[in-house]
């Protein structure tokens, strides 16, 4: 897949655990775990929200794009 998360990176950037954010940004531990792993086919944005107030970071800082020739394909 063309997009890459980096939830973790912030997560160990910020020292919070998977349980921790998921309480805090009110999803289950699993859908985090989706998430953060790449398997989602989509996120709301008002997850997105809340995962950046939670994190104190951008969009950006949590997906990115990197096209058909990166690490995935």
């Amino acid at each position: 897949m063309p997009i890459t998360v980096d939830i973790d990176v912030m997560l160990a950037k910020r020292k919070m655990s998977v349980g921790e954010l998921a309480e805090r940004v009110g999803i289950t531990p699993a859908n985090l775990a989706v998430l953060k792993n790449g398997r989602a086919k989509a996120v709301r944005f008002s997850t997105l929200a809340a995962l950046c107030e939670v994190l104190q970071c951008q969009p950006g800082d949590l997906l990115r794009w990197e096209g058909e020739t990166g690490p995935d394909t």
